[in-house]
């Protein structure tokens, strides 16, 4: 990129697609507002948790979404697998699975700077936020209907830059009770120009629970107290596409027993993602 109005522009995208809020301007509540959304098609291989018995790849079509309006910052997608609805030799998402076909991720944060009107900000930390997070995969009762209530942060991160980082308190909408806690920060580096404005860039996120219950698992599906997953991303993007390949670890994700049980889920792993974006 060639000149400073170009790279003004990129820092915004990197905002936009992070997710994490650009800086409040104070004076204006509204200043900093912006929007983004894309759909990405997505193939996934050896996805967590998964039963062994049924496969572990599918095909989803993700619509991402995020901005800032306010005091509101915003990040989600809905994905939609299996969207032939094929029965696959192969596919843990096949009709008749049990699975469900869609799952929800909501994360509104409200920032606590620009609802006071004061700077919070000190050392590498830029604003600060109520943070929340909900899971939902669409199932009633025994599927994933999960809430996370806490405090979060931007923090700028030698090298990485602006990470958005939050501390969460877990509860468990099926249950009626809280269960543990939640630690999540993502990031989005851009790290190589071409001159054709396109751009390389490094981006991913980690969840880690720890602190649960893990009494709360039966003879079927049993629990831990602590897991999570990582995802470290490298991604080619224009101004309207992207390309891209994500390598995911997971270590008993969603507090679900490696191979466990009667059942047997795996939640241990790595699993790998390929991605094709349309940006709006």
């Amino acid at each position: 990129m060639k000149n400073v109005k170009t790279l003004a522009v990129a820092a915004t995208a990197v905002a936009a697609m992070s997710g994490s809020a650009v800086a409040a301007d104070r004076s204006d509540l509204h200043g900093s507002d912006y929007k983004w959304m894309q759909f990405n098609a997505m193939y996934s291989v050896g996805e967590k948790p998964d039963n062994p018995a049924t496969g572990d790849q599918h095909n989803y079509l993700e619509m991402e979404f995020g901005g800032r309006s306010g005091i509101f910052d915003l990040y989600g997608y809905v994905d939609v697998f299996n969207l032939a609805n094929q029965e696959t030799s192969n596919g843990d998402k096949n009709p008749g699975s049990g699975t469900s076909k869609i799952f929800m991720k909501f994360a509104p944060r409200v920032s606590i700077d620009a609802l006071t009107g004061k700077d919070l900000s000190f050392g590498p930390v830029q604003e600060v936020y109520f943070s929340t997070l909900f899971n939902w995969d669409g199932l009633n009762g025994d599927g994933v209907n999960a809430s996370f209530w806490g405090v979060g942060a931007d923090v700028n991160v030698p090298w990485l830059g602006k990470t958005g980082m939050n501390l969460y308190a877990h509860y468990d909408l099926n249950r009626k009770q809280w269960n543990g806690y939640q630690f999540s920060a993502n990031w989005f580096k851009p790290f190589y120009f071409f001159d054709n404005k396109s751009f390389l860039s490094f981006q991913g996120y980690v969840d880690y629970q720890f602190g649960g219950d893990d009494d709360l698992g039966n003879q079927f599906v049993p629990m831990t107290s602590s897991g999570g997953a990582a995802f470290f991303g490298l991604y080619w993007h224009t101004d309207r596409y992207a390309l891209g390949y994500g390598l995911k670890g997971f270590k008993d994700v969603y507090l679900l027993e490696n191979e466990g049980g009667l059942v047997g889920l795996e939640s241990t792993g790595w699993s790998h993602y390929f991605t094709a974006t349309y940006k709006f």
